[in-house]
């Protein structure tokens, strides 16, 4: 199903998402991950960009996905994993990180974004009226205006690098 275009800028940044998680995999895999320029990414990501779209989510899509009786399990899921993924933020922050934990972040992130674009937005499409969704898209707008203001710069450490013979 085409993704509803009030629900696209939550789209866009689940894009800048899951290409960190192909850097962070990528990286892991090839033995060459720089530990600290990815905590340093992770915490500016959050806080570029992340931490806007948690709460989008959790104050804007969450609660009328969530008064859908089949849709509450999935969001109790979701909301869940925005708690496990900032403990995460956390320990990038404490510089706590490692190969191992950097990998399951980034393995978490993917399944939560697929969980979102896959099951909650489908499901949302499919339930809310465009009345409802045009809503949702204005509120969404509002909600993410501060990530919208900032620019996003990659970290020169943690771009992906041609492989080598």
């Amino acid at each position: 199903m085409l993704r509803d275009k009030n629900l696209i800028p939550l789209s866009h940044q689940h894009q800048h998402a899951l290409a960190l998680c192909v850097r962070i995999d990528r990286a892991v895999q090839a033995g060459d991950a720089d530990i600290r320029a990815f905590e340093a990414e992770i915490q500016q990501i959050f806080e570029q960009e992340i931490q806007f779209h948690f709460l989008a989510e959790e104050s804007v899509i969450f609660p009328p996905a969530g008064k859908f009786a089949e849709m509450q399990v999935l969001v109790a899921e979701l909301i869940a994993e925005h708690t496990v993924l900032r403990e995460f933020v956390g320990l990038a922050r404490r510089l706590e990180l490692d190969n191992t934990t950097l990998q399951k972040f980034a393995a978490l992130l993917s399944r939560h974004i697929r969980k979102e674009e896959r099951q909650l937005f489908e499901q949302i499409q499919q339930l809310m009226s465009p009345e409802e969704l045009l809503a949702l898209g204005n509120a969404l707008n509002e909600a993410l205006k501060p990530a919208q203001e900032l620019c996003l710069l990659s970290n020169q450490a943690t771009r992906l690098r041609p492989k080598t013979p």
